[in-house]
């Protein structure tokens, strides 16, 4: 009987646990915030993102896709999380916003050997052929203003079309470069950072399927809330921050 009681006791202790909900979470790949280590979704933000879903005492299961597919995924698919994305207003209502977990300072980015190309303005890029990932904000961004683009799947399609010549530009956060070339197995030597693009300076959000649970919404908030003042967080943000 002691036994047995025990056994009851240990299954309601530990009943919480089995019940912690467990949520999809889809993010591309971008060294150092989103990295794949022995087949786990690691990185900065990556860290961030588990604590938040920890202190929600939520379960996160984060998958690495292209960013045309995890955006398609969490736009359509209920209960579905994405990071980091920035928030416009063309994706506002298109998502519930949890809270800011990257901070982006993006630019064209050429090969060093490309010494025929010298950017001094936004303006003087537009001569220029770029690639950027379909979805993207800078993809929007380019193509609004008249850029001419070359639209790709994910950001090692970008990196490949400019090593092999196919495009003279890509668009890359300066102070991530050496991580992305060193997860692409790229020489950094070879890349080189052109031209900050004014317009492109941005905060990367975890957002929500708008078909999503609302109690894990407000738990969501209210975790990063709480995340939001402690000593993680700061270092996140700041992360390869002059």
């Amino acid at each position: 009987m002691n036994y047995f009681r025990i056994y009851i006791l240990t299954f309601f202790l530990s009943w919480p646990a089995l019940c912690k909900p467990t949520l999809t979470v889809v993010t591309e790949l971008s060294p150092p915030n989103q990295t794949l280590i022995n087949n786990q979704v690691a990185g900065k933000s990556t860290e961030l993102v588990r604590a938040i879903f920890a202190k929600a005492n939520l379960n996160a299961n984060i998958e690495l896709y292209p960013w045309a597919r995890a955006y398609n995924m969490a736009l359509k698919k209920p209960n579905t999380f994405i990071y980091s994305m920035a928030k416009t207003p063309e994706r506002e209502h298109h998502f519930y916003w949890i809270g800011e977990v990257a901070t982006y300072e993006m630019g064209f980015v050429k090969l060093s050997e490309r010494r025929d190309i010298n950017i001094t303005s936004n303006e003087q890029a537009k001569q220029y052929k770029i690639a950027v990932q379909r979805h993207d904000l800078a993809a929007q961004r380019l193509t609004e203003r008249g850029y001419t683009v070359v639209y790709t799947s994910d950001i090692n399609k970008s990196y490949q079309l400019l090593m092999s010549g196919k495009v003279d530009l890509i668009i890359d956060d300066k102070n991530y470069i050496a991580a992305m070339a060193n997860e692409l197995g790229l020489d950094e030597s070879r890349l080189h950072f052109a031209f900050a693009i004014d317009f492109l300076a941005m905060k990367g959000f975890l957002a929500a399927n708008k078909n999503t649970n609302p109690h894990h919404i407000n738990a969501l908030k209210n975790a990063f809330a709480e995340i939001q003042a402690s000593t993680l967080y700061s270092q996140v943000m700041r992360t390869n921050r002059p």
